[in-house]
């Protein structure tokens, strides 16, 4: 059995973790820097980084320390090294490279959207590949098929903005503060999500991409008109989001060679309306569903200690560099509008 250091900071979770390859997670720890951020309404970066910086080393050290164990006695450290706030990045990645010239432990730098696409394989040991896997988090909305350690196929991205930045635009808004994804979930239980009529961007065309600032945009005006119930917009606006990623899921999965499983993750897979949308989408095409725990759908550094355990046996040079973009798919196609996206 082996065992890794993961660390995660990419964005504003400063995280580490301890996971062993029969997949127990040994000790963890995660900082979240709402209140630093709450004031802004969304992440800061120069403020992130800091954050990071200040609270990592007695992280890690709080870590090891649960799980007895000493640097050199680790079978490797992971870190993300990209995508990210690339100030974030660095202070995990830097530290990662301090950690194994101490311990002399091979170092692996991790792909945060590696991290999250083989999440549900730490809380599923039975999850094999191939899988369809639907990427939503505050920064990425994808459909790949996970074709196998470090092999996916990018089939959809999105041409503006991620589904989690559109749920944190939503709570803005509507005056909920931030984080805004739960909020936005917990307010939209009180509403009528046929209340508003609300756009779905792209429901309907040929191609499975999303496009999620317009339909933000139509939440602002109707907020704006006085005409409508802050619940009633949150639930039409979480309801019109859930439309258009069951739209493109479903055009996604005709387009892809056949898989046994429909996967979700990242941050917005911890939403239950959406998760049970898509459960719903999975049955009825005889898929079998899988969503990790909440606690592994949002930023955290289990995942990728968990990305390192899958790639034991492997390490990265100590000069490796933190990308502040780093696709999955590197040889998919530009998208129209946004062909930066990664």
């Amino acid at each position: 059995m082996g065992i890794v250091l993961g660390i995660e900071s990419s964005c504003d979770e400063t995280a580490a973790a301890l996971v062993t390859t029969d997949r127990r997670i040994v000790a963890q720890r995660i900082a979240s820097q709402d209140a630093e951020h709450a004031p802004f309404g969304g992440v800061v970066p120069e403020i992130a980084a800091r954050a990071h910086a200040d609270r990592l080393a007695p992280m890690v050290e709080a870590v090891m320390r649960e799980g007895g164990l000493e640097l050199h006695e680790l079978d490797a450290i992971a870190a993300t090294a990209g995508p990210g706030l690339i100030g974030g990045v660095m202070v995990g990645l830097v530290t990662a490279k301090a950690l194994a010239m101490a311990g002399e432990v091979p170092l692996i730098a991790v792909n945060h959207l590696e991290g999250h696409a083989l999440s549900p394989r730490l809380a599923d040991p039975s999850l094999a590949f191939p899988y369809a896997l639907l990427l939503v988090s505050g920064g990425h909305c994808q459909i790949l098929r996970v074709e196998g350690l470090g092999r996916y196929r990018r089939l959809a991205t999105t041409i503006d903005d991620a589904l989690g930045e559109a749920f944190d635009k939503t709570a803005k808004i509507l005056g909920l503060g931030f984080p805004g994804g739960p909020a936005v979930e917990r307010l939209a239980r009180e509403g009528d999500p046929r209340a508003v009529p609300l756009p779905r961007p792209l429901v309907g065309s040929g191609e499975p991409h999303f496009s999620f600032a317009g339909l933000k945009s139509a939440v602002l005006r109707a907020r704006e008109s006085g005409r409508y119930r802050d619940a009633d917009i949150a639930a039409s606006f979480q309801q019109a989001a859930l439309d258009c990623v069951v739209d493109r899921l479903a055009l996604a999965l005709d387009a892809m060679e056949p898989v046994p499983a429909l996967v979700v993750a990242g941050g917005v897979a911890a939403n239950r309306a959406i998760r049970g949308a898509l459960e719903e989408l999975a049955e009825g095409r005889g898929l079998r569903f899988v969503a990790p725990p909440p606690a592994l759908c949002t930023d955290n550094a289990a995942m990728i200690a968990w990305a390192g355990c899958e790639r034991i046996g492997q390490s990265d040079p100590l000069d490796i560099a933190a990308r502040p973009r780093w696709p999955l798919d590197p040889g998919a196609e530009p998208v129209r509008g946004a062909g930066y996206k990664a």
